[in-house]
């Protein structure tokens, strides 16, 4: 046995590699084929959904089913394929301009229109979508996206297309957002896209840069002076209608309690002298003479009455005013003198009794007096 210089015995170049037997390699290969194969089951039979995800499930290119979020499994490709889509997601797109962060770039193709009165205004719009139908979403349309911001810019296109600059670019702005927005609708619903147009609204309508655009601008200035003395006018009016009407109101009601009142007054008086005309009837000498004293007092109050006797060559008069003077003197000095009787007290019984008699016999010299 030949060895090399460490020891180790040579080689022998004539040794033959050892046999496999026939059954061995068949097992190799079907071994690493079926490793192949469960490799790609495995990695074609499951998938995951995201949470604002949906996925659409083909069987042999042909709309099956629909998942939700969450790890699922499928029959591998190509007998199932699945389609994943940001159904749940609220998605933009912009008609007239394109932004990439903080860098916005015009696109004149799509925002250049013309209006009904053949002048060219510049719109720029962003379109809010989300899909609402995954089936029609994957299968009507090819490039979801590219049909949308088509179908945008021929809405907007046909609304601006019927209006006049000015309206446009002042006042009806809003008004043909809103028929734009409609009819995008229409078409997606006409198309059975599976796009929900949530909103549509413009970022702004004006004329091209230059000249045109200023004095567009001092136009829409203008108009909106105009607006503001208008509506500062309404506000005026709206402020002093309501108060001349309440004044005006209370005018009224002030007339309607004066009416009231002296219709009130009328039939009081009448019912007074329908009964003093009634008591007239019946003895009219006396309600003369009663009316006339009551008109005198009402008239001369503070007036002093004599009675004459104008027959006689002489002015005799009887003096009523002394005499009622005298006579309230009196009762007045007798009222004084029974109080102080009565609030004698600790006397005798015929002390008592001597006052009393004293006292009747006053009264009766009066009474002669007076007589």
């Amino acid at each position: 046995m030949n060895q090399d210089p460490n020891g180790q015995p040579a080689p022998n170049p004539n040794r033959k590699p050892p046999e496999l037997k026939p059954g061995t390699v068949k097992k190799m290969v079907i071994g690493v084929v079926a490793a192949v194969v469960l490799f790609y089951l495995g990695s074609t039979s499951f998938y995951t959904v995201q949470e604002q995800e949906r996925a659409a499930i083909l069987t042999f290119g042909k709309y099956d089913r629909e998942t939700s979020s969450g790890l699922h499994f499928k029959w591998p490709s190509p007998i199932q394929e699945v389609r994943i889509v940001p159904a749940e997601l609220t998605q933009h797109i912009t008609i007239g301009y394109r932004q990439n962060g903080n860098s916005v770039t015009p696109v004149d193709e799509e925002s250049m229109m013309i209006t009904g009165d053949e002048n060219i205004v510049s719109a720029d719009a962003v379109v809010t979508w989300k899909i609402s139908n995954i089936r029609n979403y994957l299968t009507n349309i090819s490039n979801p996206e590219q049909f949308l911001r088509n179908s945008a810019s021929a809405s907007i296109r046909s609304v601006i297309g019927a209006q006049k600059l000015d309206y446009a670019i002042t006042d009806g702005k809003t008004a043909i957002q809103d028929q734009a927005r409609e009819r995008l609708i229409e078409l997606q619903n006409k198309y059975e896209t599976g796009i929900q147009i949530i909103d549509l609204k413009f970022q702004d309508i004006e004329p091209p840069g230059g000249e045109v655009e200023e004095a567009f601008r001092a136009v829409t200035n203008a108009r909106e002076e105009k607006n503001t003395k208008v509506n500062n006018a309404k506000k005026y009016e709206f402020d002093i209608i309501p108060k001349a009407r309440g004044e005006a109101q209370a005018l009224l009601e002030k007339a309607e309690g004066e009416k009231l009142s002296r219709v009130l007054n009328a039939q009081g008086d009448v019912a007074k002298f329908n009964a003093i005309y009634a008591e007239y009837v019946k003895n009219p000498g006396v309600t003369e003479s009663r009316l006339i004293l009551e008109t005198l007092e009402k008239i001369l109050p503070n007036a002093q009455i004599f009675i004459t006797n104008s027959g006689s060559d002489t002015v005799n008069y009887l003096p009523l005013n002394e005499l009622l003077r005298d006579r309230g003197a009196s009762s007045t000095s007798n009222s004084s003198n029974n109080s102080s009787n009565n609030s004698s007290n600790n006397s005798s019984n015929n002390s008592s009794n001597n006052s009393t008699s004293s006292n009747n016999n006053t009264q009766q010299s009066q009474g002669g007096d007076g007589q």
